[in-house]
């Protein structure tokens, strides 16, 4: 039986983050709203679900997949469906944290916030962020001179397990610890209410993927996160 995390896009979308899919999301594909993000799943590799999921594709256009490494799906795609990349991930997972760590201030960010979240994200780039990427949240940040300097958040969810997201830091503003503290506690908060916490990390940014092990976090899979053109 496949890993409920080898699927997460599909099994977030269809259960617990059903509510942010297309309204012409289909039981054979569905498509975050893309106002909230970029991803898309189909339920298998049969040829309905690969056309149902191509339709989407074509409907909103610019969207991405992530799949376990080695899933046929992202590589089978329908006819016209371009592909810009295909970049390897590392899934993580953590069921504990690692001690330590210093406390900081924090709180958390409101609608209010949204522009100064979008604006964070698209300098730093931790990852797909949206307009509206914020409802999947909450998520919390870091002040300094009333302007937003470090943030972390949720994204997908799935039965039993919630993803640590949208992790970045003013790049003034390194070196203190912010990132760190700031997923510690996103994470903790996660880890009290009995699920498990897990993310995304590129798969060559080795230090990267050593901070999250610093944290406790370990490798659960290696994935592919198949973008799709514009």
């Amino acid at each position: 039986m496949n890993h409920p995390l080898d699927r997460a896009v599909w099994n977030a979308l269809t259960t617990r983050l059903s509510s942010f899919a297309t309204p012409d999301s289909s039981p054979r594909a569905v498509r975050i709203d893309p106002e909230v993000g970029v991803f898309m799943a189909c339920a298998d590799g049969s040829p309905d679900s690969l056309a149902a999921l191509g339709d989407l594709a074509r409907t909103h256009p610019g969207a991405g997949l992530i799949e376990v490494e080695g899933s046929p799906i992202a590589d089978v795609l329908p006819d016209g469906i371009g592909v810009v990349g295909r970049i390897p991930l590392v899934q993580m997972t953590a069921s504990a944290l690692t001690a330590g760590g210093p406390s900081i201030s924090y709180e958390t960010l409101t609608e209010a916030d949204a522009p100064a979240m979008l604006a964070l994200a698209t300098l730093t780039r931790p990852g797909p962020f949206r307009s509206a990427t914020r409802k999947l949240g909450p998520f919390i940040g870091v002040k300094q001179d009333g302007q937003l300097i470090a943030m972390a958040g949720r994204r997908l969810r799935v039965d039993g397990f919630t993803e640590l997201s949208g992790v970045c830091t003013h790049p003034d503003h390194r070196g203190r610890g912010l990132a760190a503290a700031l997923s510690r506690a996103v994470a903790a908060e996660i880890l009290a209410s009995g699920e498990t916490v897990f993310l995304h990390a590129f798969a060559d940014h080795a230090a990267t993927i050593a901070f999250y092990g610093s944290l406790g976090f370990e490798v659960r899979a290696r994935m592919t996160y198949t973008v799709l053109a514009d």
